[in-house]
């Protein structure tokens, strides 16, 4: 059975950091590129970073580029999210998501999600 388990969200003020976790398990992980999505209140979902298996190439959305740094450890089957110098538009809720390809098929999961919120 396939999990991702986020943790580390929490209510934090303007300006503080957050660092984010998602556990996998019943997943070769360090086959998966890995995402953080975050969906807030009546908006769409957007993609947040992106991290490729061996962690040679990262991506981030302009809204968080300069701020979150996503990273991995293969050996210990997580993804993190650091995020630094937090504003009320970054709360929302974080979901991690696992993404494959095998012999032309996609294998992909996701996280229930954890609630970031930035408020003083």
């Amino acid at each position: 059975q396939v999990q991702l388990v986020e943790s580390g969200g929490g209510l934090v003020q303007p300006g503080g950091s957050l660092r984010l976790s998602c556990a996998a398990s019943g997943i070769t992980f360090s086959r998966y590129a890995m995402r953080w999505y975050r969906q807030a209140p009546g908006k769409e979902r957007e993609l947040a970073a992106t991290i490729s298996p061996a962690s040679s190439s990262t991506t981030y959305a302009d809204s968080v580029r300069g701020r979150f740094t996503i990273s991995r450890d293969n050996a210990k089957n997580t993804v993190y999210l650091q995020m630094n110098s937090l504003k009320p538009e970054d709360t929302a809720v974080y979901l991690c998501y696992a993404r494959t390809v095998v012999l032309g098929r996609e294998y992909n999961y996701w996280g229930q999600g954890t609630q970031v919120t930035v408020s003083s």
